[in-house]
């Protein structure tokens, strides 16, 4: 299980700010006398920092200063556009997996637009033609397919993605280089195939990695494509970047870029990371509305990780939880009484895991999830009819409401 509590630390000068570090936890802890304020907002609701973001995204310009890449957010992982004029001051675009995407990052961030699927539709495609800049294929059969479509495009540039076919991926169901993958072309099935039309190549296959885990990427890439890497006038080396986690190893990625580039000449490099964009800027605020016993203490909350945050389930990853005093929730049995956190669904196995606090919670008592801006508000659903979390962003005048939702909007999908 992802545990993250490598990544969530307060620091106690407003409300709900916070502040990633890995070491510091358990001193935080120990420390009774702060209190975390949390403004009386309903919930459960998501709430982003703005300063927080502000930080990350300063990191991921040094990036963009001292190697000439661009940065583009991946709207997979963080979509909440009423920030967007905060993140396109600093970096060069979005990607986009639909068009629904695309056009989210088209009117409301601006800038360059890149998209990718494992496949298009005709009218899909039709519509990312208006408003990208750039287009990805996943094989060469839908590339030919769609030639006569795309010829009069002058103002759009195509690339093909490929699979490096090693992976560096804990977690089958997000390795994209994993046997009999869906996604990106071998380069034994590049072999007599036509480049004509292509400007670009991608390649993707690290998920929460460390430059590491790049560098290795790297070297089978250039190995496996040395031929074809010299046509490209652009390439896009993913994402899955982790550049604004603390132990991140900026300098050896600034260093691999700078040789890349150095090495092959081409004139656009591009990273794509979504998580990095918005690490730790968010957290989910959630109420205790009951508390049952079978074997052991299990507190019902107002949200739920089937519907609020699939990736609790699906990883896993184990959030770490603050309760208002500032305590941090402890591992089962670290506190006096241990409880498991559930969600308000019907699904058995809707459970957030087990934590230790020092005294049993009760019904009204507020805990906040942390580092939840990403994969949230993207994968979040309305199972069981359960309300979506309100979303507000946070910044030094105070905790501004973007948005509340209602009965219609669970009506409005079915």
């Amino acid at each position: 299980m992802k545990d993250r509590r490598r990544i969530c630390l307060l620091r106690l000068s407003g409300p709900f700010d916070f502040l990633s570090e890995t070491a510091g936890i358990k001193e935080h802890a120990m420390n009774r006398n702060r209190t975390l304020p949390l403004p009386e907002i309903k919930t459960p609701c998501f709430v982003v920092d703005l300063a927080l973001l502000r930080k990350n995204l300063a990191i991921l310009d040094r990036v963009r200063r001292e190697t000439g890449v661009k940065i583009l957010l991946a709207q997979k992982a963080f979509s909440m556009f009423s920030v967007y004029g905060v993140i396109n001051g600093i970096l060069d675009g979005t990607c986009a997996s639909s068009p629904h995407e695309a056009r989210l990052g088209r009117e409301e961030f601006g800038k360059e637009v890149t998209a990718f699927a494992a496949a298009y539709s005709e009218q899909d495609l039709k519509e990312l033609l208006t408003t990208c800049n750039r287009i990805i294929f996943n094989s060469f059969s839908q590339w030919k397919r769609f030639r006569e479509i795309i010829r009069n495009s002058k103002d759009v540039k195509f690339g093909i993605r490929c699979n490096p076919e090693h992976s560096e991926g804990d977690v089958e169901i997000y390795d994209p280089c994993a046997p009999k993958s869906r996604l990106g072309i071998r380069r034994a099935d590049f072999d007599g195939e036509s480049l004509e039309g292509i400007t670009g190549l991608h390649m993707h296959n690290l998920c929460e990695k460390n430059s590491d885990a790049f560098a290795r990427t790297l070297a089978v890439f250039e190995e496996k494509f040395a031929d074809i890497i010299p046509q490209m006038q652009w390439i896009n080396l993913g994402g899955g970047h982790h550049i604004t986690r603390q132990d991140y190893d900026i300098e050896l990625l600034c260093r691999l870029l700078k040789e890349f580039k150095a090495r092959w000449g081409t004139p656009e490099i591009f990273l794509e990371p979504g998580e990095a964009v918005a690490l730790n800027t968010g957290y989910l605020v959630s109420s205790v509305l009951d508390v049952v016993h079978n074997e052991t203490d299990i507190a019902i909350l107002d949200t739920s990780a089937e519907a609020h945050m699939p990736d609790v389930l699906e990883m896993p990853y184990r959030p770490v939880i603050i309760q208002p005093n500032g305590n941090i929730a402890g591992e089962k049995g670290e506190r006096a009484v241990t409880v498991r956190l559930g969600g308000n669904t019907c699904l058995a196995g809707d459970v957030i895991g087990d934590y230790s606090f020092d005294e049993p919670l009760k019904p009204g008592d507020r805990l906040v999830l942390c580092d939840m801006s990403i994969y949230s508000m993207v994968k979040n659903n309305t199972f069981n009819g359960m309300a979506l979390p309100s979303i507000y962003y946070n910044t030094s005048l105070g905790m501004r409401k973007i948005r509340e939702f209602s009965y219609d909007d669970f009506r409005c999908r079915l």
